[in-house]
């Protein structure tokens, strides 16, 4: 049993009884550490901010599977072993609700193989952790222009929350606020 607490037959199995049989889902391993670096660098450039991707493949590796990791990864496979996707995830808390939830960082599916459901795999998982472990929210972050995403999402179920808008303190700002 890894982090996410289902070992990897117990994923194949599953996912071999989907309507995606060619979508296997597993925790990721550190030996999946560049190929996740890499889809997050074709996630950025696909979102027009690669110039903003600062991440290492060691930070990676130091923050998926270090002494004290801060976050979670799943990747889809494909029949081949093949890495397709993936999803890099970390837990929130709800004040009003008063359990954890997960937040999903990234979600993403090599462009090639898209439209075979390993997206679709990816956040089943999630959401099985969820229900699973008693968490009561998976939320994420989409781009107002990504259209293909946003409409994937809602035929999941999801629903924008669009009375919030995220702040966020980083570089200078940061800096000068907690110094």
């Amino acid at each position: 049993m890894g982090k996410a607490g289902v070992g990897r037959e117990t994923v194949r199995r599953r996912c071999a009884r989907s309507a995606y049989p060619a979508a296997m889902i597993r925790e990721a391993t550190v030996e999946d550490v560049p190929a996740i670096h890499r889809m997050v660098r074709e996630l950025a450039e696909y979102e027009r901010a690669l110039h903003e991707v600062r991440a290492s493949e060691e930070q990676l590796r130091e923050a998926l599977f270090g002494e004290r990791p801060a976050a979670f990864a799943h990747v889809a496979e494909t029949d081949d072993g093949e890495v397709a996707g993936f999803a890099l995830w970390f837990l929130n808390f709800s004040t009003w609700r008063g359990v954890h939830g997960i937040y999903l960082e990234d979600l993403y599916v090599r462009p090639e193989l898209r439209g075979g459901g390993h997206g679709k795999a990816l956040l089943t998982e999630l959401a099985r952790i969820c229900v699973a472990r008693g968490y009561e929210r998976l939320e994420w972050s989409v781009l107002n222009w990504n259209t293909p995403s946003i409409n994937f999402y809602k035929s999941l179920g999801a629903r924008p929350q669009d009375e919030w808008t995220v702040y966020r303190l980083t570089d200078e700002a940061l800096t000068r606020l907690g110094s």
